[in-house]
């Protein structure tokens, strides 16, 4: 059971990312979606989708009589009389069409021919007239003909218009207080199927209207890219034929002068209608790319008409929409998509495969939409997009902010030049180095593995975080680069990965800072209770290779050269608060320095002896100078005998010699010894070595470690200065000489 817990633990925090994302994008989107701030972008996506697919055959069983431009010219006004249209209608029967539809307001008398038209409204149960149902009594109404209304040979013309005047949907049917008024286009195409023997029915369980096998399903207000759009009345989604003039139209004079052909629109539907745009009856669809591709009022209840009866007779597919639950699943689904796809790639060195996955899957994204639109299924498009690219990005984001944790948490263990050499560029992740010249530092603690030794981890690792964190900020200012920290010694390079014209003095001023640093360090180890701290520091210059070293698995940033371990002997000579130079340095400088002393040393693994500088100060635009400090030898009143041998690469010799503490030297926090050796028993030392010295006649003290700065061979006597003094061996002998 627990190890089950494991597994479905780990496996959480692998796929954090897609877990968290999935949920909180997906909610995002569909409340959006709810609001209906996608429906502007949905309908349009509708759109082209409506005008990718190809144009449908042409519905021959319905034609269009179209009164234009040039009809009305021939007329000589706009006001057609009664009479054009009884003659129209006339001609027009003699074709003995299935059903006329005259969307033209015919409700007042126009002269002449009125008595002619009215005979033939009397006369023939199959011309159907229009009005206008949607608005108050005062405004946009307009009636029926009398006496087609008195014959219910009546249809209203009126269309939904979306928010952006489109027309996309069909409105078949409207209540008129308890009565069931139809549409022209319903009205038409009921006609003219029940001359096929096609009745409508009434499905028992929803009441929904079906030809047919073909049952019309009403809108609701969600369906597919709406919400919360009107739905009242019997709606459905129009589904266009094609683009305007898709339909066979004629011109009213075709008809008046008989330039038809005898059998043009035999047992055909036949609609009659202004096409013109100075009729102010054309309206924008979801074909209309710009205002003179509007379609007429008749050309679109004549796709109207044809969808009706072609999916009763030729089973012809309305438009389809899922469920509010399948397109909710659809749309998270693709949002866990997006989120998976980043997911997987977020650790890949090349991001043109993930650049390729997404792109391509969008791509199915669309074809899926396409594909199924074409089998008269409307699916969302925007909404899983969205989802897609928002969890995509939001996994992006998320990856840069970690990318920029990880920066700074490197950034705690490397320097900001090399966190951003191996993140930032082409060549910073490979292994492998270029040689280059550059400037080491390195600085140590004077005997600080003593201090460690007496103390508990916890503080010893305290102590060295607050040191390190000064000399870190320090060494950050002068644009240093901390290679690593060594216990209590910190590497830095001045030069890699980035070089600069002034590395060499920059490493000087950032070595002088560090000493002064050690003077607030050092308050706060007196409220801890502890010794002051020492750091010596040496400084080199020379070529080196630099660059990534390791295996594919693990590797650092790092140095390699002979020039690195001379750096390392350099500051092995220095006693506490001492900065020791090469003389390669010297040589480079560019600010003028203040020397204190020049010793000549034969550092290990070096064939000649080399010259290297204590520097106290810089001038230019540094400026910075370690004070003075006075020295002062205190003659003891009670002699201290000693032993002490040598230390050799941290290594304590079997060999001892025995000494006489005479002389106690004080420079501030720094002490030292005048030590006189016993002429029977004596290991001489030499200027620059590393002593252990133990108190003969307090064996419980602690060790005291120290470096020897003068030797007098003449008087068997050298001075050194303590490296490490414990406060309570520091007592002991201050005590005594009271």
């Amino acid at each position: 059971m627990a190890k089950n817990r494991l597994l479905i633990k780990s496996f959480w925090w692998q796929w954090r990312g897609v877990w968290i994302t999935t949920p909180l994008i997906s909610m995002a989107i569909l409340i959006t979606r709810y609001f209906g701030l996608f429906q502007p972008l949905e309908l349009f996506a509708f759109d082209l989708l409506v005008k990718m697919r190809s144009p449908q055959i042409r519905d021959n069983r319905v034609v269009i009589v179209g009164i234009g431009e040039e009809d009305v010219e021939k007329i000589g006004t706009a006001l057609i009389s009664d009479g054009i249209y009884a003659k129209l209608l006339e001609k027009l029967l003699k074709f003995q069409p299935v059903v006329i539809g005259l969307d033209v307001y015919r409700d007042v008398p126009i002269p002449l021919g009125t008595d002619e038209l009215t005979k033939i409204f009397e006369n023939n149960k199959n011309i159907i007239g229009i009005e206008k149902m949607i608005g108050d009594n005062r405004q946009y109404r307009v009636k029926a003909s009398p006496i087609l209304k008195a014959k219910k040979q009546i249809g209203f013309n009126d269309v939904i218009l979306d928010q952006d005047n489109k027309i996309r949907r069909a409105l078949l049917a409207l209540y008129r207080g308890d009565n069931l008024q139809v549409s022209l286009g319903m009205y038409l195409a009921s006609l003219y199927l029940e001359k096929k023997n096609i009745n409508l029915e009434i499905t028992e369980k929803d009441k929904y209207w079906k030809f047919k096998n073909t049952v019309f399903i009403p809108f609701k207000s969600n369906d597919g890219g709406y919400s919360n759009a009107d739905s009242g009345g019997y709606q459905i989604l129009l589904n266009y034929r094609g683009n305007v003039n898709h339909f066979e139209t004629v011109s009213l004079f075709d008809v008046l002068d008989n330039k038809l052909p005898k059998n043009w629109g035999k047992d055909k539907i036949i609609l009659i209608g202004f096409v013109g745009e100075s009729f102010q009856d054309v309206h924008l669809t979801p074909y209309t790319n710009s205002p003179d591709k509007r379609m007429a009022g008749v050309e679109i209840h004549a796709n109207i008409v044809s969808q009706i009866v072609s999916s009763a007779i030729d089973d012809r597919a309305s438009i389809k929409t899922w469920s509010k639950t399948n397109e909710n699943i659809w749309i998270i689904t693709w949002t866990f998509i997006g989120a998976i796809i980043t997911w997987i790639f977020r650790r890949k060195k090349h991001f043109l495969p993930e650049i390729i996955v997404f792109i391509s899957s969008q791509i199915i994204l669309v074809i899926i939409v396409y594909i199924a639109f074409l089998m008269s299924w409307w699916i969302p498009l925007i909404p899983p997009f969205m989802g897609l690219i928002s969890a995509a990005g939001s996994i992006t984001i998320y990856n840069a902010r970690n990318a920029g944790r990880i920066r700074q948490t490197f950034g705690r263990y490397l320097s900001a030049e090399i966190v951003n050499t191996l993140l930032e560029t082409p060549e910073g992740v490979k292994l492998g180095g270029e040689r280059r010249q550059i400037t080491i530092l390195t600085s140590d603690l004077r005997g600080f593995t003593a201090v460690s030794e007496s103390l508990p981890p916890e503080e010893v690792v305290k102590i060295l975080n607050y040191y390190l964190g000064f000399m870190a900020n320090i060494i950050t200012e002068y644009q240093g680069t901390i290679d690593e920290f060594m216990g209590d010694g910190i590497l830095v390079l001045f030069g890699a990965p980035v070089n600069r014209k002034d590395d060499a003095d920059r490493a000087i001023a950032c070595s002088l800072a560090m000493q002064l640093a050690m003077e607030e360090i050092n308050q706060q180890m007196k409220l801890w209770g502890y010794s002051p701290l020492k750091m010596g520091i040496g400084i080199n210059t020379g070529e080196v290779v630099v660059g990534n070293i390791g295996s594919e698995k693990r590797a650092k940033y790092g140095i390699v050269g002979s020039e690195v371990n001379l750096t390392y002997r350099i500051e092995s000579y220095t006693k506490g608060r001492e900065i020791l130079i090469s003389e390669k340095t010297l040589n480079i400088l560019k600010s003028e320095v203040n020397i204190a002393e020049e010793k000549r040393v034969s550092p290990k693994g070096v064939k000649e002896a080399i010259n290297i500088y204590k520097i106290v100060g810089i001038e230019g635009k540094f400026k910075l100078y370690l004070p003075e400090k006075e020295e002062k030898i205190i003659s003891l009143k009670n002699h201290f005998q000693i032993r002490y041998s040598l230390l050799s690469e941290k290594d304590v010799t079997q060999v001892y010699s025995e000494g006489i503490i005479k002389k106690i030297i004080i420079k501030d926090i720094e002490k030292g010894a005048e030590i006189t050796l016993n002429i029977d028993n004596y290991l001489f030392p030499n200027p620059l070595d590393n002593l252990k010295l133990n108190l003969i006649d307090f064996p419980a003290s602690e060790d005291i470690y120290g470096k020897v700065v003068t030797v007098d061979s003449s008087n068997n006597s050298f001075q050194l200065y303590f490296t490490y003094l414990s406060l309570s061996t520091e007592k002991i002998i201050f005590s005594i000489n009271s």
